[in-house]
């Protein structure tokens, strides 16, 4: 018997490593696939890599690599495709998670086992769906799934934070402008205005008074709140507040409504591509789920892991869940019926993209001239509480 060091993903989606006993490799992947575990590294343990730091790549750099790699397997052979995207590659960590890779390989590890070498660089629904497409002989086709699924991660997150940050940077321009009037401009007319011994009209007294709350705690305030949100940052990295937290944003009015959709299309193009990839619908989900980003929805699909084991169907998994969109619902009933679950849980991400699309382009329009109107509502009032005491003067001075 020999021993292998193992690395695997189980139904549950948690990685499992340890030492493994068995006649040969074979024997070895034939005892994990009892366990219905996915093996991500296999390896004789006296040829375990040695550890080193993890890489972590950009989501943009390795879906560019897994193109140009479901490319060049067609029409060389895999190892030299390696050194060859690695001699050429400009993004230093790919260049070197490449060259461990094709270290690997050289070793005579398969490709996944190879990848899995390279600590952080490669996440694990990768490696299972690169090991999927090795047992299935579709390993091009399988590279090519792969690319497109990240490309379409990355773009998806584009437009998320494009969503995002527009709006806030207006925000935070608009705030910077309010500030900087209440907290400097306004305290230099106020001079001239003590200088005239009479009682200033109730609209400036309230804005000089703001003014001076702003001068006075203007720079503690942004002290506190840059601490508040340090701590607050800290706190949602613990499993509990953050699963509060990102079921409290689920139930938000429009915010709820964007989180889930972008959750649920990721969730459904990435299980799609799983499917089409020949990985088990159970395994496939039960990784899935670690890539979802809101704890609440993360959950539910870890839920539905349970439910598909009992026995029941995807479709009524996600009914049971009660927080998917209803369009993802119908349309997996309906692959399922059909016996095309994959192109239709595509379909049904497609969909989702298409209504996050029309949803923040409504939302930005109505966003944008709301603060604009907003900070020229309140620029008129410091402008009014500046002009009405220098009125009020010259009617004096004209009567």
């Amino acid at each position: 018997m020999a021993a292998f060091d193992y690395l695997a993903i189980d139904v549950d989606g948690r990685e499992r490593q340890g030492l493994l006993e068995a006649a040969d490799e074979s024997d070895a992947r034939s005892r994990l696939a009892r366990k219905q575990w996915v093996p991500l590294r296999l390896a004789p343990a006296t040829a375990a890599p040695r550890s080193q730091r993890p890489l972590r790549l950009r989501t943009k750099s390795l879906a560019l690599a897994t193109r140009q790699l479901a490319t060049l397997v067609g029409v060389t052979p895999l190892e030299e495709a390696l050194r060859t995207m690695a001699s050429q590659s400009e993004d230093k960590r790919l260049r070197e998670a490449l060259s461990r890779t094709h270290a690997g390989l050289v070793e005579g590890h398969r490709l996944s086992d190879a990848m899995g070498r390279v600590p952080g660089a490669f996440p694990p629904l990768y490696r299972a769906m690169v090991a999927a497409g090795e047992g299935a002989g579709a390993l091009p086709a399988v590279l090519e799934r792969l690319a497109e699924l990240l490309e379409r991660q990355q773009a998806l997150r584009g437009k998320l934070m494009t969503a995002l940050i527009y709006p806030a940077a207006l925000a935070v321009t608009a705030a910077a402008v309010v500030g900087a009037l209440m907290g400097f401009v306004v305290p230099k007319v106020v001079e001239q205005f003590e200088s005239m011994g009479r009682e200033l009209p109730l609209l400036t007294r309230v804005v000089i008074s703001l003014s001076d709350l702003v001068a006075a705690w203007g720079l503690p305030a942004l002290v506190v709140g840059a601490v508040a949100g340090v701590a607050g940052a800290a706190l949602l990295r613990q499993p509990g507040p953050r699963l509060r937290f990102d079921r409290w944003v689920l139930r938000l009015p429009l915010v709820g409504r964007l989180v889930r959709d972008v959750n649920a299309a990721l969730m459904a193009r990435t299980l799609a591509t799983v499917v089409a990839s020949g990985l088990p619908l159970m395994e496939g989900l039960a990784i899935t789920a670690r890539t979802v980003g809101n704890r609440a929805l993360r959950e539910a699909t870890e839920g539905m892991v349970l439910a598909i084991r009992e026995g029941g169907s995807l479709s009524a998994a996600m009914r049971r869940a009660a927080i998917f969109p209803p369009t993802l619902l119908q349309l997996a009933s309906s692959g399922e019926d059909s016996g095309r679950l994959a192109p239709l849980l595509d379909r049904a991400a497609d969909y989702l993209d298409r209504e996050f699309q029309a949803f923040t382009a409504t939302l930005l329009a109505l966003l944008e001239p709301a603060i604009i109107v907003a900070l020229g509502g309140v620029i008129a009032v410091i402008v009014l509480s500046i002009l009405l005491p220098i009125l009020q003067f010259n009617t004096l001075v004209i009567g």
